[in-house]
Parts: structure tokens; sequence; C-alpha cells
């Protein structure tokens, strides 16, 4: 952070400088499958990626933020970093960087690069870290690119309105290389099209190449080579049929086995993402009631959330929120408010960018929560468990606060 203390920093010349330091490992990578989205990243990565172990491939991946360690961004073959290993690179990208200005998130992407460059595997699956055109990812010369939808965030980084930030999501998008594109709104898909048609690259975009859709309690996928009768994916959520889809069609375009297309929606495991926690200091401190979390942050995140906790069985519910002051808050809560009893905020600890614990609950009462605060997530839950014993809550907000959240209970 010394190198340069401002976190985000929309450029890729730091990058190219370092990499050409490095050698250029970034053209050393196995085959590169490139993802960039506002919503649905991590769970569409890891359903690709159960797809293609599942038929035998090793696969490395790449993604941000991580909840409660760093080495969980970085994936060689089916194992996270090792301590050394990640040590290792980082020293040798310090080494090259010398005193030079690089943001964090550029440095250590540059050794994610280095450390997928020399380890043999049959894939690498690079999520975007935010927008995609001035991304620190996109540096690669992918063989198929995923837009997943598209949506309002970051807008003081990628711009206003939904097509300035579908233009920025869309600088992924390479000459002649096809691109999975999921369900967008209009004005999103529009630019994403305009981009790829200019760029010669075939479009594989949901509801005009592939179509996925839930039919008595399964999930069909179809597309021009046949139609998938699958298992609904275990990750919890309605949206997850869509993130499923993507990944079913990049696999489909890869080529893997059918078989690999169930393993896709039944054997990914993504921490945070609606996660039923059923053990940990946490789960033990509200032995009776029924413990989720989820890192979700905008307002299209608060709309799936809320479909969810609809599907759910009937039950009180309650959440526990901290959320960062770079965010849409009321824009996430406001669907929030349908499907649950109450809000307690709490701020996050260790995060500059929180929003406060009093900010939050104003933001919540705005919109129409009941709304309380806690000096903690402890706290916050040892009250509604006093008040309300068996209820369901739910810690949601952010990604930040989820982190912290995992490693309480760990």
């Amino acid at each position: 952070m010394s190198l340069h203390p401002k976190i985000i920093d929309l450029t890729l010349d730091r990058m190219w400088r370092l990499l050409e330091a490095l050698g250029h490992p970034e053209g050393d990578l196995p085959p590169v499958i490139h993802i960039a989205g506002t919503n649905g990243k991590g769970s569409t990565q890891a359903m690709i990626r159960a797809g293609l172990e599942s038929a035998g491939h090793r696969v490395h991946a790449y993604t941000s933020p991580h909840l409660a360690r760093f080495h969980e961004r970085i994936r060689l073959a089916e194992e996270l970093i090792s301590e050394s290993d990640l040590t290792a690179v980082l020293d040798e990208c310090e080494r090259a960087n010398g005193d030079v200005p690089i943001t964090y998130f550029e440095i250590t992407t540059c050794a994610a690069l280095l450390a997928f460059a020399r380890a043999e595997a049959d894939y690498t699956l690079l999520e975007v870290g935010l927008g995609g055109r001035l991304d620190a990812t996109n540096v690669v010369d992918p063989i198929l690119s995923v837009v997943t939808p598209v949506d309002l965030d970051h807008q003081h980084f990628l711009g206003d309105t939904l097509a300035e930030i579908a233009g920025e999501k869309a600088g992924i998008v390479k000459r002649g290389v096809p691109v999975v594109v999921g369900r967008q709104h209009d004005e999103a898909l529009e630019v994403i099209e305009a981009r790829a048609n200019a760029l010669g690259a075939p479009i594989l975009a949901y509801g005009q190449h592939w179509h996925v859709w839930e039919e008595r309690g399964r999930m069909v996928y179809q597309d021009e080579t046949g139609l998938l009768d699958l298992p609904l994916p275990t990750l919890p959520g309605t949206h997850q049929i869509d993130n499923a889809g993507m990944a079913l069609a990049a696999l489909r375009h890869l080529e893997v086995g059918e078989a690999s297309a169930q393993a896709a929606v039944v054997s990914p495991d993504w921490p945070a993402r609606m996660q039923r926690l059923r053990s940990g200091a946490l789960v033990d401190l509200v032995p009776d009631c029924e413990l989720w979390l989820d890192g979700g942050h905008n307002p299209a995140a608060g709309h799936a959330v809320a479909a969810t906790l609809a599907s759910l069985p009937q039950r009180e519910t309650h959440l526990v929120c901290g959320m960062l002051n770079t965010k849409d808050v009321a824009g996430y809560m406001r669907p929030l408010v349908e499907v649950a009893d109450s809000l307690t905020a709490v701020s996050i600890p260790g995060e500059a960018a929180t929003l406060g614990a009093d900010e939050t609950a104003a933001a919540a009462r705005s919109v129409g929560f009941a709304a309380l605060t806690a000096a903690s997530v402890a706290q916050a839950l040892g009250d509604i468990a006093s008040a309300q014993p068996g209820a369901r809550i739910l810690i949601c907000g952010s990604l930040y606060l989820a982190g912290h959240v995992i490693r309480l209970n760990d």
C-alpha cells in the first residue's frame, strides 16, 4: 500500500510495465476464460471450474476479494496457493517492481499470473476485479470471455448509466474470441453486442443462443446442440439458475462432456453466497436460530437475496447488515423490506470505508425497516436470539463483513 495508497486507480500502464519486467508471464498461461460482470462472476466461475474438474481437467482460478485469507484468490490447479509459493511470487514481483508506484490489486494480480504461468494446468479462470476494460486482469488473450449480468455498482469508477458500465465490462471482449453473455437489461445488452460485433467476436447470449429455466423442481438448459435436464443448483437462490446457464454455455462451447454438466451445478462450494452456516462459534452462540451469510452489496444483489429468502420456508427473519460507504445502501435494502422483520446495523471491523452502524440504520429506516444498531456481529446475534428465539438470521451487505464473520465463526 505504501507504493500506491490509492486502492483503485484504473489504468493498465503499471501492469504492462511490471509484466515486462517479469518476462510477460501472461503470455504463458494455460488457456484463459475471462469473466466480467456486476453480479454472479464468482458463482459462475465456481460452476465452470466444477464442470472442468469433473472432466479431469486441472484448472487455475483467480478471484477477488478474499473472505478470510488472501490465499483464496489464487487457486493452482485444485489447491489454494501455498504460503511458500505465495511468498515467493510476491517477493519476486516486489523486487521486479522496486519503488515504482503500483496498486495492491495490480501487484498481487501480477503475482497470480506468475504463479499460474509456472504451474501446469489445462485452463485458467480469471475473474475481473472491477470493471473490465482497465482492470488489471485485462492483459490476457483468452479463448473465451464471459459477461455476467451488468447492473449499477461502482458508478464513481465505471459511469452513471447501465450503458457506460456495460461498456467497461465489455472491454474484456477480444477480437474473434467468443463471448458468453448472461441475462442483461436491454440497454446493457445493446452495448455488449455492439462491442462484440465490432470485433467479430461470436456471441452466445442468453435468450438467443441458449435458454435456462426451472421446471418441476429441476433445471432445464437448452441450446442448439440439445436439451439438458438437471438438478437445481446446490448454491441457493433462483438467480443461481442463470449463473448455471452461463457456466453450461461456456462448458458446451469448450466441448466438455455432458456428464460434467451435472457436476457444474451440484458440486460448487462458494462461501458467502446465501450460505447456511451450520457449525462454528457464531452458530453455537445462537443454537436455536437458523444462521445465513451473504456478501451481496448492490441493488441487484438485494433483489436476489430477497427472492431467495421468499423461497425459503416461512420463518421470522432478521438481518444483521454492514456496508461500505461507496455502495447504494438504500437501493440494496429496499427489496429486503418485504421479506425481513428487522435490521440490526453494524460497522465492518477493520474497514476504513465502512459505513457507520448509525448511518446504516438510518438508511434502513428510510426504506421502511425497523432498525437497531449493535457494537458487533456477536452482540447483534445475541440481541436477536434473546428477543426472537428460533428466528432466521441473515448476516449481509458486504463481502468484507462476510470475511469477518467467517473468521469469527472458525
